[in-house]
């Protein structure tokens, strides 16, 4: 049995009774300190390394959590509002689709840029983007949303103040073609959910994260990333992908008239949103399904292949999900323009589904060489384009088809250029894929959506 220790009280001779020091001394038994010992030298090698072990991982985590919440950052937003008095105020800008509002609102957003990314928040600015070009008696009013990153441990009125004091600054001095009335700049904060939602209802804007090389394809090709291609949806006959759509508002979907092919009770059919056909980000029954009135299922000419879908309920808009741009019905996308294609589709011709979504980067190919008579002698028609590598090897395939196909335009924004529609099996030399032509179809579309 151990003794207890004994403890003794020793006081200094000759002290004055004010002046006394108490020493409180301890003395441990012997028993103790070799019990101790032969503890310490009986413990097992395993638990000595648990213990080592245990130590560096706390201090791990703590020194992590000290890093993060000194080096975390969070996106900031705000909203600035200026007039440029030198721009007369032209009807087309209440549209954003149109080349007059891209012009401007490119010329806004690269002033925004030039201010920001030569000043001390270069590390900060992340992107601007015009809201809204509105009409005013001395020219045109401007709302620009503008995106920062700022440690989580600045404060938002230091932020704030920060941001205000280089656009005012730099704005006045800025060397640019627009004038810009200093007396009207302000600057508004927005809160993180106000910013994000303001920018998510923006069609045709995805993450800046992003980065894509080579030329990959949906066969085998690279898998997309959550938000990288948020306005594509999946739609599924009786809960199993059939094709592919692409969101163009919170309750309307753009699809391929094939999709529908016996099988267009409303009831059988949903749509889902998100890079995984499981689990989805979001999923959604079907209200309403117009397929193009002169669509034949009969027929093998691929002519009107289009048709929209209308949601039971509203998509709610995210990061993750929300609608691509529809062009304008005049707009003219260029051959050997740069697209992406995107889908659950096969690996190979006449193989199954992925779950995964996968894009592919293609090029416009003219009506003119689609039509030669060894790619497909003349059945391609003004109502579809082609798109792909007449090498092969880059296409879609079954299971993509209604799926879009995107264009980035100057500013960034991605517009919807065609929807997978045929081809002659899957990546074959001098059969790239059919789209149906947006444009062609652009009226069509505004007549049954409103959009």
């Amino acid at each position: 049995m151990l003794r207890c220790c004994t403890v003794c009280l020793v006081v200094q001779d000759g002290a004055s009774p004010r002046q006394k020091n108490v020493l409180l001394t301890s003395r441990w038994c012997p028993e103790i300190l070799s019990q101790m010992d032969t503890a310490v030298k009986r413990m097992e090698p395993w638990k000595i390394a648990v213990i080592v072990v245990s130590v560096i991982v706390g201090l791990a985590i703590v020194i992590g959590l000290i890093t993060y919440f000194l080096c975390h950052y969070q996106y900031r937003y705000y909203n600035a509002a200026f007039l440029i008095t030198n721009i007369q105020y032209d009807t087309r800008y209440e549209r954003q689709t149109t080349e007059e509002f891209r012009y401007l609102s490119q010329e806004i957003e690269n002033m925004m840029s030039t201010v920001f990314k030569k000043s001390i928040l270069s590390q900060r600015y992340i992107r601007s983007h015009v809201v809204s070009l509105s009409p005013d008696p001395g020219g045109v009013l401007v709302s620009v949303a503008l995106v920062f990153k700022f440690a989580s441990a600045d404060s938002t009125a230091t932020s704030w103040s920060r941001v205000n004091t280089v656009l005012r600054r730099r704005l006045k001095t800025s060397s640019t073609s627009l004038n810009v009335d200093q007396s009207t700049i302000t600057l508004t904060e927005l809160n993180e959910d106000k910013g994000d939602t303001l920018l998510n209802n923006f069609c045709g804007i995805r993450r800046e994260t992003f980065s894509f090389t080579g030329v990959e394809r949906i066969i085998g090709g690279q898998r997309a990333q959550d938000g990288e291609w948020p306005w594509q949806a999946s739609i599924q006959l009786d809960g199993t992908h059939r094709c592919g759509a692409s969101v163009i508002s919170n309750t309307w979907l753009v699809t391929a008239a094939h999709c529908f092919r016996g099988a267009k009770e409303p009831r059988r059919w949903t749509a889902s949103f998100g890079i995984l056909l499981r689990p989805p980000k979001q999923k959604k029954y079907v209200r309403r399904i117009i397929v193009h009135e002169k669509y034949s299922e009969f027929l093998l000419d691929h002519e009107y292949d289009v048709a929209v879908v209308e949601l039971a309920s509203p998509i709610e808009f995210t990061s993750d999900v929300h609608s691509v741009c529809l062009p304008e019905a005049s707009h003219v996308f260029r051959d050997n323009a740069s697209c992406f294609v995107t889908g659950w589709g096969a690996l190979e011709n006449d193989g199954y589904s992925v779950n995964q979504l996968r894009q592919a980067e293609v090029k416009i190919i003219s009506t003119r060489i689609c039509n030669r008579r060894e790619v497909y002698g003349g059945t391609v028609t003004p109502g579809m384009l082609c798109a792909g590598y007449l090498e092969g090897q880059v296409d879609a395939c079954q299971g993509d088809s209604g799926g879009p196909l995107v264009h980035a335009n100057s500013r960034g924004i991605w517009y919807l250029v065609g929807i997978v529609s045929w081809g002659d099996d899957c990546g074959k030399p001098n059969k790239p894929g059919v789209y149906t032509r947006v444009t062609y179809y652009r009226d069509w579309i505004a007549s049954q959506t409103g959009i």
